[in-house]
């Protein structure tokens, strides 16, 4: 039952899906939930394929590729951007590491978190509008997964920067070395059957830019945060989208 219960939890911490009851509500529950953290990434990416099945069929291209970049971000309710608004906000501001976690904490967006929101979906919404529908299936499902994997990637990569605690303090408190490697083996394996020898080609192109991302953090905060595992997803997501469009 425990599993069940940390089950429910990862969809709850990472979507907006209506749960009923409080099953999976306590604290406790998030502390295996990571390990479920790429189921929910690939039930999010079955949806986002079917939708871009769907819609590739009744729209043209461009209109699709927008109607299915809203349908990603509003599975998390835009929790991602959020943090990606607030990562860019904190991160290009020249300031130390104390006045950057207080800009991250900071609700307001500033001028960098809205270039990192425009260009971030303008990157997703131009890749995916030069795919054909069978192809942007297949990204579709594969942004979302890869999206969450590397979310557990990189609290196994890095320690928690805020001594006083946040969103992700958490899991924190767990050995998330075996989750990330089930996230890494999980991706690895959907992205070859999907796209055979290209998908691990494009599955580690994804994992360098996460990991140049993580150094990036890890030199302006020396760790991660809740604002910086949603730009890690947010990138992620984009960064299939854009090798996707060239043609792997």
């Amino acid at each position: 039952m425990k599993w069940l219960k940390s089950c429910v939890a990862a969809f709850r911490f990472l979507t907006i899906i209506p749960l009923p009851t409080s099953f999976g509500c306590a604290a406790e529950d998030l502390d295996d939930s990571t390990f479920f953290f790429p189921l929910v990434g690939a039930v999010l990416g079955l949806a986002a394929a079917a939708g871009a099945w769907l819609l590739w069929m009744i729209l043209p291209p461009l209109a699709a590729a927008s109607a299915l970049t809203i349908l990603l971000l509003s599975f998390s309710g835009a929790l991602h951007l959020d943090g990606l608004a607030d990562t860019a906000d904190g991160f290009f501001s020249s300031r130390s590491k104390e006045k950057i976690l207080d800009i991250m904490r900071d609700s307001r967006i500033g001028v960098m978190g809205v270039v990192a929101l425009i260009a971030i979906l303008l990157l997703k919404v131009s890749s995916l509008s030069a795919l054909s529908g069978i192809e942007a299936a297949k990204a579709s499902f594969l942004m979302p997964l890869a999206g969450r994997c590397v979310i557990v990637i990189m609290m196994a990569m890095l320690p928690y920067a805020r001594p006083d605690g946040g969103l992700g303090t958490r899991f924190y408190s767990r050995n998330m070395i075996w989750s990330a490697l089930f996230s890494m083996i999980i991706l690895y394996i959907l992205s070859f059957a999907i796209y055979g020898i290209a998908g691990l080609v494009l599955t580690s192109f994804v994992l360098v830019v996460f990991l140049l991302f993580c150094v990036f953090c890890f030199r302006r905060i020396g760790g991660a945060t809740g604002d910086t595992l949603g730009a890690a997803c947010e990138i992620s997501e984009a960064t299939i989208a854009f090798i996707a469009a060239t043609g792997i």
